[in-house]
Parts: C-alpha cells; sequence; structure tokens
C-alpha cells in the first residue's frame, strides 16, 4: 500500500529588487568592469596605433595593433619600445639580435652570428620603389644606394660591441631606408620593451596574427 502525500505550494512571490539596490548593483558590476579593463590594458595587453612608415611594409601608418605585455620577445619579433632617447614616446621595431647575438649587414644581405637571414618580411618590389624615391630626393644614382647600408655592430658608433650584451636586444624598422633604430640609438635594454604586437585588427581586409 502506497502512502502519497499531497503538500501544499508554499512558494513565496518573488520580492522585487529595490530601485535603490539596482543602482547599487549597476554601479558594483559598472565597477568591476572598469577595473578588469584597466588591469587587463596596463597589465595584459596593449592596443596600438602604428603612427609612421618605419615598418613598411609590413605595418602602414595608421593600423591597430593589440600587442601583450608579458610574451616572451624571440629573434623577428614585432616590438613596441618605449623611446631611449625621447621621453614618453614608443616605437614598433623589429628585434634582429638577441643577447650573445653578432649582427652585421653587408651587400644588403643580413647575417647574425656569421649566418646570411632569410628576411621574408623585406619585399623586393617595396625596396626597389623606396630605394628609386630616395634616390631622386637625394639627387643620386639608385644602383649607388642599399635599402639596408652596411653595418657591424662591433664598429657602430651607437653600439662598438660584438655582440649583443646580456638582457638586451638589437632593433631595427623594416623600412630600413628611413627607421630610426639601433643603428642609431643603440641595443635596447628588456625593461624597455613594452609588449610584443600579437594581433592587427585593423584594417579589417589587412587582419593578421603575429
Amino acid at each position: 500500500m502506497s502512502l502519497i502525500l499531497d503538500k501544499q505550494n508554499n512558494k513565496q512571490p518573488a520580492k522585487k529588487s529595490s530601485p535603490v539596490r539596482t543602482v547599487v548593483e549597476f554601479v558594483v558590476l559598472l565597477a568591476v568592469i572598469m577595473f578588469g579593463t584597466y588591469f587587463i590594458v596596463n597589465n595584459v595587453v596593449s592596443k596600438d596605433i602604428v603612427s609612421g612608415t618605419s615598418m613598411q611594409p609590413t605595418l602602414e601608418d595608421g593600423d591597430r595593433l593589440y600587442s601583450l605585455r608579458h610574451r616572451g620577445v624571440k629573434r623577428n619579433d614585432i616590438v613596441v619600445i618605449h623611446a631611449p632617447d625621447r621621453e614618453g614616446e614608443l616605437y614598433i621595431k623589429r628585434v634582429i639580435g638577441m643577447p650573445g647575438d653578432t649582427v652585421e649587414s653587408k651587400n644588403d644581405v643580413l647575417y647574425v652570428n656569421g649566418k646570411k637571414q632569410a628576411q621574408p618580411y623585406l619585399k623586393s618590389s617595396f625596396m626597389k620603389t623606396e630605394i628609386a624615391s630616395w634616390a631622386q630626393q637625394q639627387n643620386v644614382d639608385p644602383s649607388s644606394i642599399k635599402f639596408t647600408g652596411d653595418f657591424n655592430i662591433a664598429t657602430l658608433p651607437s653600439t662598438k660591441r660584438k655582440t649583443v650584451p646580456a638582457g638586451h636586444y638589437f632593433v631595427m624598422g623594416d623600412n630600413r631606408l628611413v627607421s630610426h633604430d639601433g643603428r642609431d640609438f643603440g641595443f635596447i635594454s628588456k625593461s624597455k620593451v613594452q609588449s610584443v604586437v600579437a594581433w592587427r585588427y585593423w584594417p579589417l581586409n589587412e587582419m593578421k596574427f603575429y
């Protein structure tokens, strides 16, 4: 014999939140979102806008990027650095030399530790156009111009070291004819690296992960 219990419905109507409580909850939520955004932007990612032409043809003036603040730096990474010679400004450059590396360019060929380096980010058509434009501006023969002028970090006035020091990097812009970079201001300490570029999100048709 089964015993069936008929229980009454004791549920009470849900209480409506008071206007004051709703406002407080909204303010708290907004504060959490703002703090979270501030924390992420200042400690995890950086939202950057390219200014200038020193990273052409890889990046154009006005490109918008996200970069990671605590990502490990590798050779050929594109990095956002605190300008060592212009307080409060940021530069965007490519890491060419890692700690302990030798770096040299000769006849438009880049050598790191004595080995020829592939530079797929340098487009031959772009280099020819830039050389022709530069030659016209300087009123010289284009054949006399190298896209990357010969140098060796052992003899550059800005570096004068055979190898990149520990805790430092040697950086250059991809547009070697116009870039203000390590050839001018020397090595960059690790502490000067703000972030490593991870994603170009604008323009949409040029979106790319790095």
